[in-house]
């Protein structure tokens, strides 16, 4: 009888062959260079003619809404890329171009190529630049936080300026008290009861001084 060896054996399976990944097909790349009070707009089409530039808008929540359904009833309703550089105006206008059913990209300027030479910068140069980029698939998108993570991340900013304006206002008063001639002893914390309870005790030649001292002394408390 002729042994059964498992190892022997191979079981082919043939499988449904894997279909590779469709590149996302966009009917325009708009460009946008976005400002505190207005945006500048332009726009690729595929292909490569060069980009239109379409002016500018308020930087408002209604006329961001009316560019965009401007723009994608002249394209018929298909998927339009949009990208900007981050800045300090926050995520708002991500959210709101991503809500609208598109694709959005933020891209840090820092990021964004550079021609040999280009220094004069505009804000139709940079949208129609933008636009260009986008279509050529040259620019690379940085990470954007949810709300509550942007939220966390103001949270950590505010922390992290009140210590500054705190270790900034210990300063002013240390090189005061010192610049006067008064010493703490070495050696003793600083900042704490006894601490504060010798600077109140200081007196200056005059008056000026004093209040100078009082302000000093008040701007570390409201710190701390």
């Amino acid at each position: 009888m002729t042994k059964f060896n498992a190892e022997s054996v191979s079981i082919h399976t043939v499988g449904a062959p894997v279909e590779p990944e469709q590149p996302t097909v966009h009917t325009a790349y708009v460009g946008l260079d976005v400002h505190k009070e207005t945006i500048a707009i332009a726009v690729a089409e595929p292909g490569r003619q060069e980009p239109a530039y379409e002016g500018e808008i308020a930087n408002t929540p209604k006329r961001v809404e009316r560019k965009i359904q401007q723009l994608s009833e002249r394209y018929g309703g298909g998927l339009l890329q949009f990208v900007y550089e981050a800045g300090p105006c926050g995520y708002g206008l991500y959210r709101q171009l991503l809500a609208s059913g598109h694709n959005v990209q933020v891209v840090a300027p820092s990021r964004i190529p550079k021609a040999p030479g280009e220094r004069i910068k505009t804000d139709r140069r940079d949208a129609l630049k933008l636009a260009r980029l986008a279509r050529s698939g040259d620019l690379t998108p940085v990470w954007i936080p949810d709300t509550e993570q942007e939220a966390m991340r103001d949270l950590t900013r505010a922390r992290d300026d009140m210590k500054a304006q705190e270790r900034k206002a210990r300063q002013q008063l240390n090189a005061f008290v010192l610049r006067h001639g008064h010493h703490w002893p070495k050696g003793k914390s600083r900042w704490t009861q006894i601490h504060f309870n010798w600077l109140e005790s200081l007196r200056f030649e005059h008056d000026w001084q004093q209040v100078v001292l009082q302000e000093y002394v008040e701007a570390v408390s409201m710190r701390q």
